[in-house]
């Protein structure tokens, strides 16, 4: 039997891996050994960038959605408003409808002057009251002492003269004939009266105009009623033919007295907002004038807030009336009274 014989096969130069082989290869062992750590790396940073991309898709989503609440609650707010000047506007033809017979037209005469002389003064005046209880009518002091505020009855009454009332009357809307007014009380302190109207009968059957609890904040709408000009702004307003006839009479008491049987004794509204409250002082912008004076000013639920007595020539925004506040204790006053 043969022996087998192991041949070994020789080595050549060409199977002896070069220096560059043999770096080759470690950086190709190296490569498959940190290749799964890259992987896991590029498979995080991928993570990262889906989350990121996820993000910001939701926070635009969700300031859109902010974005549209906002439009709604502005959109909502508007609304509001809009209805609340709806009501505004319709609760102030309600109010006027309702109270306009109670608020009435003043004409009166008075006198300054010294005993047993003529009178060195005698002048009418004019203004708005109207009705806060059974025969009470508020106006100014200025309207039922009419030399009050008066500078020339001022100068007379310094020097010993005495001012007295002639006639005091009030046409009320609807009634043909004017009814007498006396003082029941006149404020010391602000431009504030109440008066005593006669043949209370007449006018029994008028609403009373409510008092509110308290005046309205600033930007608040108010409305003041009342008889702008007197007696010539009636006559401006009312049917040709009697403004022909009337025209140039618009002091004379007869051309009230016609009006009132054509029953054209109407007052005039303006509106506007409360400006400022100092003190008892209302401040507001609703236009007024000689006429308006003792007129009411209310609020949006047709409560009395003030009552009109002034205004700044050339600034349209500062009218002036005296607050609620101080008229309730004088009415208080007058019917612990009677």
């Amino acid at each position: 039997m043969a022996e087998s014989q192991i041949t070994e096969s020789p080595v050549s130069e060409s199977d002896v891996p070069t220096p560059l082989e043999m770096r080759a290869r470690r950086e190709s062992t190296i490569r498959q050994r940190h290749l799964p750590r890259v992987r896991t790396v590029l498979r995080f940073i991928l993570f990262l960038g889906v989350l990121a991309i996820v993000h910001h898709y939701y926070s635009l989503t969700s300031f859109q959605r902010v974005q549209a609440n906002d439009l709604q609650r502005q959109v909502h707010e508007l609304t509001a408003q809009v209805e609340q000047l709806n009501q505004e506007q319709g609760m102030s033809a309600i109010v006027l409808n309702r109270y306009r017979n109670s608020i009435g037209y003043i004409y009166g005469v008075y006198r300054v002057g010294f005993a047993n002389q003529r009178p060195a003064l005698r002048a009418t005046a004019s203004g708005t009251g109207f009705l806060v209880g059974d025969g009470l009518v508020v106006t100014n002091r200025h309207v039922a002492e009419p030399w009050y505020g008066d500078s020339e009855a001022k100068a007379l009454i310094d020097r010993g003269a005495s001012a007295q009332l002639e006639s005091l009357i009030v046409f009320f809307p609807g009634f043909p004939k004017p009814v007498n007014l006396s003082p029941a009380s006149v404020s010391t302190t602000s431009d504030l009266a109440i008066l005593r109207a006669g043949k209370s009968d007449l006018i029994r059957g008028l609403p009373v105009l409510p008092l509110a609890k308290a005046a309205s904040s600033p930007g608040a709408p108010v409305t003041v009623i009342g008889y702008p000009m007197g007696i010539a702004g009636m006559v401006a307003k009312s049917p040709t033919k009697v403004y022909e006839r009337l025209a140039d009479r618009h002091k004379d008491i007869g051309a009230a007295s016609e009006l009132a049987a054509l029953s054209l004794i109407r007052p005039s509204v303006t509106y506007g907002h409360l400006g400022d409250v100092v003190g008892d002082k209302l401040i507001y912008d609703a236009p007024t004038a000689h006429g308006d004076s003792g007129g009411p000013v209310l609020n949006a639920k047709g409560e009395v807030i003030g009552v009109n007595f002034a205004y700044l020539n050339g600034f349209s925004a500062a009218t002036l009336g005296v607050s609620v506040e101080s008229l309730r204790p004088l009415l208080q006053e007058v019917q612990r009274g009677r």
